[in-house]
């Protein structure tokens, strides 16, 4: 590998004897490996092992290929993704696509195949990586950028931001209405049962919960929430509350807590 790194490949995938072949194979390409034989061990190892590409079935236990995808997708647009199904239809294909797949094979598949497609995706995925090493924020072309966003390019953590909007809550849970969010297990109880939450799921909450009954600006939540980077953008966000409403809300489309207001961001709200 590059530079005497390994490059990093989580398989999320049930069927051990595939998963077993596949972690295998691309060890003995030199990739470093890790197996997750269901949906939710898989974005838990995602979020602690930052992998460089990602080998994911659809019809998984626990949370199904798809939905894990989306939940990647929504902290993460960049990452490679590849699809390993025996879904093999035109339809799943195209929905694959649209939440977010880098590529998509078919089982059974050609060993051979797969491992082009990997290294393709590596490629790519170091690409562009290295691409964000040369910052757009650096050098004399970079002060119109950061003119126009009104965010620090530089900021990597809550504290000191120039907003007003209130520090995370602090909290080890939180209810609101039929909702619980525990806040050390990074899980929730909503109407429709048991939610996984991701780590930015989580400190969007926290941040919301903190301003409960405040307007936030979208300019704000981007600052604080993700210190700003070149690859977030306001539809990230947008799909953080599209995902929220539908955790939370009885009614997604007339919610009672996560609201919209028009020209000025978002606004979390509950009475005590």
């Amino acid at each position: 590998m590059e530079n005497g790194k390994k490059k990093r490949i989580l398989v999320i995938e049930d069927e051990a004897h595939i998963a077993e072949g596949i972690e295998l194979n691309l060890a003995i390409q030199g990739y470093d490996v890790q197996v997750a034989p269901d949906g939710v061990m898989g974005l838990e190892i995602w979020r602690s092992w930052s992998p460089d590409l990602i080998v994911l079935d659809v019809m998984l236990p626990m949370i199904d290929g798809f939905s894990v995808l989306r939940t990647i997708r929504a902290d993460d647009e960049k990452l490679p993704v590849l699809i390993l199904s025996a879904k093999s239809s035109v339809e799943d294909k195209v929905h694959g696509l649209r939440c977010g797949v880098d590529d998509y094979l078919a089982k059974p598949f050609d060993l051979d195949e797969f491992l082009l497609r990997v290294k393709r995706l590596i490629a790519r995925g170091t690409w562009s990586a290295d691409k964000k090493m040369i910052s757009p924020f650096s050098g004399s072309e970079s002060s119109g950028a950061e003119e126009v966003s009104g965010i620090n390019p530089h900021k990597d953590d809550f504290h000191g931001h120039s907003s007003s909007i209130s520090e995370p809550f602090s909290g080890d849970s939180y209810s609101f209405g039929e909702n619980t969010v525990n806040f050390i297990t990074c899980e929730a109880l909503g109407h429709g049962g048991k939610i996984v939450l991701t780590e930015q799921e989580i400190k969007l909450l926290k941040l919301f919960i903190a301003n409960r009954g405040r307007p936030v600006s979208r300019k704000d939540l981007l600052e604080a929430g993700w210190g700003y980077s070149s690859d977030t953008s306001t539809r990230t966000l947008d799909n953080f509350m599209v995902r929220f409403r539908k955790y939370f809300e009885k009614n997604p489309r007339k919610p009672q807590y996560f609201k919209s207001r028009r020209s000025v961001g978002y606004i979390f709200e509950h009475d005590n």
